[in-house]
């Protein structure tokens, strides 16, 4: 599979990049365990079939210490037992904010009431970002048909 432009080697694409990777920093600063960060990024990145952002999220999650059981499970964390409250909380809203197009009026008050439960307002705003740029990026590489399996832990810095 070829992607159907080089997205990474454009001086344009790279602008915008630079833009979406500057808030997904400043995201990822917020307090928001990294685990619940790796945990929601593979997850809405398997809820929009982006392989490129399933395999890189999987490989840095490893890298900072995930297991292998709690990878295998993301996609059906509701009947796994190896995740935290506070993780289910997170993963519930990064599914209902992925899904948007198909829940009439979104993120449900008891899904947010849930999650305001483990996470303060500047770790919402974090997760709520990062499902938002994670949906962003999801929707660059699926588009650009950029292939999976490459990717290597730190690669883009």
């Amino acid at each position: 599979m070829e992607p159907r432009l080089n997205f990474f080697g454009n001086a344009f694409a790279g602008k915008i990049l630079k833009h979406i990777n500057s808030a997904a920093k400043v995201a990822s600063e917020s307090g928001v365990p990294t685990a619940t960060q790796e945990l929601v990024k593979i997850r809405v990145s398997q809820i929009n079939g982006c392989g490129f952002c399933t395999d890189m999220h999987t490989k840095d999650a490893t890298a900072a210490g995930e297991t292998q059981q709690r990878l295998n499970l993301v996609a059906a964390w509701r009947e796994a037992t190896v995740f935290t409250e506070a993780e289910r909380a997170a993963l519930e809203l990064a599914e209902q904010g992925t899904r948007i197009a198909d829940a009439a009026g979104g993120v449900s008050d008891e899904v947010w009431a849930d999650a305001a439960k483990h996470f303060d307002e500047e770790q919402l705003i974090a997760l709520l970002s990062l499902v938002a740029i994670m949906n962003a990026y999801n929707r660059i590489n699926v588009i650009n048909q950029q292939p999976a399996g490459s990717y290597q832990p730190g690669q883009f810095g």
